[in-house]
C-alpha cells in the first residue's frame, strides 16, 4: 500500500478512537483533535463530514483527481514499447538521451520511473560516503587524460578502446578502437588531439610498460630512462604525470564506465561487429554526441593550449630506432630490408649510423641526421617522391 493511502487508514482508525471518546464525554474536542494531531476546528470539520457520508468523507479527495499532468496511456505505451523491443538493459540515463532526440518531452526523472514501475531497471545503489576528489584543472589543455578499456564491445570481440580527453571540461579530443593497446595507439591520440587543438601543458596516465620504465613492480617509475612515448613528450615540452591507483584516474575510469554500459548497445543496434566500422560509428556518431552531452564548463576562461607554430609532430610521435647500413646500402628492422636510393649528394651510407622512424600508421621513414632518406609502407617498399617533394625535403 502506497504511503498516502496508508495514512489515510491510519486517520480513519485514529478518528473513530478520538470521536468515541468525544461522544461519550472521556474527551475534550481540543484533547480529541490532539490525539489526530489537528486543531480542534479541523476536528469539527471531521466531525460534519463524518455525519454526512461516514468514514469515506474523512478521505483525501485529492487522491481520487487525476493530474492535468499525467501523461496519457497510449504515450506510456510507446514509451515502454520503443524500450523492451529495441533498447533493452539500456540504462535510464542513456534511453532518456535517445528518448529527447526523437523529440520526447518529458524529464529524465519521469522516463526512470515508468522504467521502473515495468521493473525493466533496478533502482541504483547507494552512492555510499563522501569523498573528496582532485580538483579539475582550471583550463582546457593543462593535463590531458589517456587510458585504454579492453572490453567486449560486440559479440565474441575483445577490443581496447584508446580515450583522450581533457581533464578541465571532459572533452574526448579522440576516440578508437584496437586490437591491442600499446605504443602506436598512445601516439595516435596524442596526435589526434594535437592536430585539433594544439600543444597542451601535461599528460596523465597509468604506468602501463609503453608509457613508463618501471625498475620493480609497484615501485615508482623512472623519469630518466624513458620509453619512446616518454622520449617524444619530452621532445615536445609536455611533462608526463604517472597515476599510483585505479583511484587517482577515477575521472577516466568513470568515463570508462560510461562507455562499457553504452557503446555495446549502440553498436549492436547499429548491427555494427566489425573494428573498422565501429571506429567510424565512434567517429561520426558516438564521439559527437558523447561530447555534446558530457562537455562541462572549465572553472576559468580561456585555453593553456598553445599552437604547433610548423612543428614536425608527425617526426616526433613515432618510434626511434638506431640502426647501421648495410654493406649493400639497406637496414634491416624487424624482418624488413629498407633499401636506400643514390642521390646526388650521397653515393652510399654504409657503415653509418641511421635512425628509422616508424610512424603510428605503419609507415616508415630513415633518418641521418635531420636528412630524410627514404619513406617506406609497411611492407618495406619505397615510396617514391616527385621532384618537388623531394626538394622541399632537402630544404
Amino acid at each position: 500500500m502506497k504511503r498516502t493511502k496508508l495514512l489515510q487508514e491510519t486517520r480513519k482508525m485514529r478518528f473513530e478512537e478520538a470521536h468515541t471518546g468525544w461522544t461519550e464525554n472521556r474527551l475534550t474536542q481540543e484533547e480529541a483533535a490532539l490525539l489526530l494531531g489537528v486543531c480542534t476546528r479541523t476536528f469539527r470539520r471531521y466531525i460534519n463530514r463524518y455525519e454526512e457520508n461516514g468514514l469515506d468523507g474523512l478521505i483525501d479527495k485529492r487522491l481520487d483527481q487525476i493530474s492535468h499532468r499525467r501523461a496519457p496511456v497510449d504515450e506510456v505505451m510507446k514509451l515502454v514499447n520503443d524500450y523492451q523491443s529495441d533498447h533493452l538493459g539500456w540504462n535510464a540515463k542513456h534511453f532518456h538521451t535517445w528518448y529527447k532526440r526523437k523529440g520526447g518531452t518529458r524529464s529524465y526523472t519521469f522516463v526512470k520511473k515508468v522504467l521502473q514501475e515495468k521493473e525493466f531497471i533496478k533502482p541504483g545503489k547507494s552512492k555510499g560516503k563522501h569523498r573528496i576528489k582532485r580538483a579539475r584543472s582550471p583550463l582546457p589543455g593543462m593535463m590531458i587524460h589517456q587510458d585504454g578499456s579492453t572490453h567486449e564491445w560486440v559479440p565474441g570481440q575483445v577490443w581496447d578502446l584508446i580515450v583522450t580527453m581533457d581533464d578541465a571540461n571532459n572533452e574526448h579530443y579522440s576516440m578508437f578502437f584496437v586490437e591491442q593497446e600499446g605504443t602506436v595507439s598512445s601516439f595516435r591520440g596524442v596526435f589526434d588531439t594535437l592536430m585539433k587543438k594544439g600543444l597542451f601543458c601535461s599528460f596523465y596516465s597509468d604506468r602501463g610498460s609503453h608509457y613508463w620504465l618501471t625498475p620493480e613492480a609497484g615501485s615508482k617509475v623512472d623519469k630518466v630512462n624513458l620509453t619512446q612515448f616518454g622520449r617524444a613528450m619530452k621532445q615536445l615540452g609536455i611533462g608526463m604525470i604517472a597515476a599510483y591507483s585505479p583511484q587517482a584516474r577515477g575521472r577516466s575510469e568513470r568515463m570508462f564506465s560510461t562507455h562499457q554500459e553504452r557503446l555495446p548497445k549502440e553498436l549492436a543496434l547499429a548491427g555494427i561487429t566489425d573494428i573498422t566500422q565501429a571506429n567510424k560509428y565512434l567517429e561520426a556518431i558516438y564521439l559527437p554526441q558523447f561530447n555534446q552531452e558530457f562537455i562541462k564548463p572549465a572553472r576559468e576562461e580561456g585555453s593553456a593550449f598553445t599552437p604547433l607554430l610548423g612543428a614536425k609532430i608527425k617526426d616526433i610521435l613515432c618510434e626511434q630506432h638506431e640502426r647501421v647500413v648495410g654493406q649493400d646500402n639497406c637496414v634491416q628492422f624487424e624482418g624488413l630490408k629498407l633499401q636506400i636510393e643514390s642521390s646526388r649528394h650521397r653515393i652510399n651510407y654504409v657503415k653509418l649510423k641511421v635512425k628509422v622512424h616508424r610512424f603510428w600508421d605503419g609507415q616508415l621513414s630513415i633518418f641521418y641526421g635531420p636528412k630524410k632518406l627514404g619513406d617506406y609502407d609497411q611492407k618495406g617498399l619505397l615510396i617514391k617522391q616527385d621532384k618537388e617533394e623531394e626538394l622541399k625535403a632537402a630544404a
